[in-house]
């Protein structure tokens, strides 16, 4: 299959591309290198720098005639998306829409997105939360997304394009930068292997929750997304289904690091998200998908990644 990966050079982008040529794909990508790093990638990759909303995209499909689309650029950073609403609505929402032009002009077979949970479910009394529960984003990044995917539904009921939703809980793994989305194990072992940057500063009583899913499975779940054959449109939440206090996380992390710092606690932050916690029952039985390894696991990846690439780290 000849796949275009949008944001590939990223955090999340590059396993998904590292994953789908591990399986024979041929994989090009697309990303402005605003969070992207191009050493993320291999060098034999086809990479076009340039803005989704830009009209050269259309050169881009126009070269590769992609079979499928797997959308995962996105301005992603909370805060930033409230302090620059536009910025956020032009990278998420009209950033989409001319993807998806693109697709319709080229007639691309399906459309894989990277959305997500906690930012579009909102405040939930329902743990874990379904893809059936009623979208409550007060972000404007939340409110891009919800509103990107109801895009892509429009496009899949008018021009038949099949897709499928994916909508993420806190990612961490390899790669991860501490600005990211779900960066608080970044943000934490950067300052326990380095500890100059100063204490670890845990916000609130640390007792808020949050379901953790390790970077290589959700670049799993996007290779099964891409590979389902099936019309329509498909929403799915990928997470594991299980909630980590910040305070257990923090324990681990300390750990797994060796060392034994007591944590700072300040005040909690205004409008965080109590808890946190996906249900992932329609994943594991529509496509087989499954998270691998512990959290404990996944985390000395992690570190063991970091400790070998400080120079990588923003």
């Amino acid at each position: 299959m000849n796949i275009l990966v949008t944001g590939g050079a990223g955090f999340i982008g590059s396993h998904i591309v590292e994953r789908l040529r591990a399986d024979g794909h041929r994989v090009s990508v697309i990303d402005n290198f605003r969070t992207g790093k191009r050493e993320n990638l291999a060098p034999d990759v086809p990479i076009y720098e340039l803005d989704l909303i830009d009209a050269s995209l259309d050169e881009v499909f126009e070269k590769e005639r992609p079979d499928a689309v797997c959308h995962q650029a996105a301005v992603t950073n909370v805060a930033l998306s409230i302090a620059d609403p536009i910025g956020s609505a032009k990278g998420n929402i009209l950033a989409t829409v001319n993807v998806l032009e693109a697709c319709r002009r080229y007639n691309v077979r399906r459309v894989v997105f990277a959305s997500t949970g906690g930012a579009l479910y909102g405040a939930t009394d329902v743990f874990p939360t379904p893809e059936t529960h009623p979208t409550a984003p007060i972000s404007p990044y939340g409110v891009s997304k919800l509103a990107s995917e109801r895009y892509l539904y429009s496009y899949n009921q008018i021009y038949g394009i099949p897709v499928t939703i994916l909508r993420y809980s806190n990612i961490f793994g390899p790669r991860q930068d501490r600005k990211g989305e779900g960066g608080v194990v970044m943000l934490f072992l950067k300052k326990l292997l380095m500890p100059e940057n100063g204490p670890v500063v845990i916000n609130g009583d640390g007792e808020q929750t949050r379901d953790l899913v390790f970077v290589e499975d959700i670049a799993e779940a996007n290779r099964l997304a891409l590979l389902d054959q099936r019309p329509g449109f498909q929403t799915y939440n990928v997470a594991t289904g299980s909630e980590t206090t910040i305070n257990d996380l923090y324990r681990i992390l300390a750990e797994e690091v060796g060392v034994n710092p007591n944590p700072t606690h300040g005040p909690a932050l205004p409008g965080e998200i109590r808890r946190s916690c996906l249900d992932t029952r329609r994943i594991r039985t529509e496509l087989g998908w499954e998270p691998r390894g512990t959290l404990r696991e996944n985390i000395r990846k992690t570190i063991a990644y970091f400790r070998e690439n400080y120079h990588l780290v923003d």
